[in-house]
């Protein structure tokens, strides 16, 4: 983590992610504000504090041993920026899904959170293309040899 967090946003990012790999659907939307709000580049948005309680339960759900996790955190005043991974295994494989978020926070809890990933069911690793900490690439039969 960096920069200055005097709010404790990063330890309220991470009790939220420990939550969304164990909690319940309650334990979840007690990070949240009552009208907190996500927004996400594959679904529409996630409204009110039980209603995100309720989604991550059922993702956790759908994905079946999804482990959710933060990979780093920037905090300061109201605001913060994380990058994460969801890895697991499913009957296709392991997957790991990366991606980054923005939060806005109202007091001690979070109003508001931007999420940007891009989820493809044909490849169960995304994440940045050449980097070193991303998943390796597929290499296509057809372009071993170019």
């Amino acid at each position: 983590m960096t920069g200055p967090d005097p709010g404790g946003r990063a330890a309220r990012i991470l009790a939220y992610f420990d939550s969304c790999n164990t909690g319940t659907a309650e334990e979840i939307a007690a990070h949240f504000t009552e009208q907190a709000v996500i927004y996400d580049t594959n679904h529409a948005p996630v409204r009110t504090a039980a209603g995100i309680g309720r989604f991550w339960d059922k993702i956790r759900t759908q994905w079946q041993g999804a482990v959710w996790q933060v990979d780093s955190v920037v905090a300061e005043g109201d605001a913060a920026a994380i990058e994460w991974n969801m890895s697991g295994l499913t009957d296709r494989g392991r997957f790991v899904f990366r991606g980054s978020e923005h939060y806005a926070f109202d007091g001690d809890l979070i109003a508001e959170i931007r999420q940007y990933w891009h989820f493809d069911p044909d490849s169960l690793d995304t994440g940045l293309v050449g980097h070193p900490g991303a998943a390796p690439a597929v290499v296509e039969p057809s372009q071993e040899s170019e």
